[in-house]
C-alpha cells in the first residue's frame, strides 16, 4: 500500500533522526514547514533544551515564502550566535532539501552558522 504524503515524510524524518542528534557543542537545527509558515529551532538533545527558535510568524512581513524562510534562517543564526553556538547539525525534518528548506539553510549560513 502506498504511503500518504505525511506518512512518507514521517518515515523519512524517523530515518534522519536515527543519525542526527544535537549535543551541547553541536546542537541540531530542526526545521518544520507548514503550508503558510516555517519554523526553526536549535536543540540540545542530550539535555532536552531548546537553545534558540525563530519563525516566520515573528517577522510579520508579506514577503514571498522563500524570502521569509531566508529571513528566518538569518534570524535563527543571529539568536544561536548570541547563545554561543557556532556549528550545528542540520535536520531537514523529512522535507526535501529544496525550496523553503534550502532558503532557510542558506540564510542560516549567511548569518554565520556552520553545518
Amino acid at each position: 500500500m502506498a504511503f500518504s504524503k505525511s506518512a512518507r515524510r514521517e518515515k523519512i524524518r524517523r530515518r534522519i533522526r536515527k543519525t542526527v542528534s544535537g549535543t551541547a557543542e553541536r546542537p541540531r537545527l530542526s526545521v518544520y514547514r507548514s503550508n503558510k509558515e516555517i519554523y526553526a529551532q536549535v536543540i540540545n538533545d542530550v539535555d532536552g533544551l531548546t537553545i534558540a527558535s525563530a519563525s516566520s510568524r515573528e517577522l510579520k512581513s508579506s514577503a514571498p515564502k522563500k524570502d521569509s524562510a531566508k529571513e528566518v534562517g538569518m534570524k535563527i543564526a543571529e539568536k544561536a550566535k548570541a547563545a554561543g553556538v557556532e556549528t550545528v547539525s542540520f535536520d531537514r525534518g523529512g522535507y526535501l532539501y529544496h525550496g523553503r528548506v534550502l532558503s532557510l539553510a542558506e540564510g542560516a549560513r549567511e548569518g554565520g552558522l556552520k553545518f
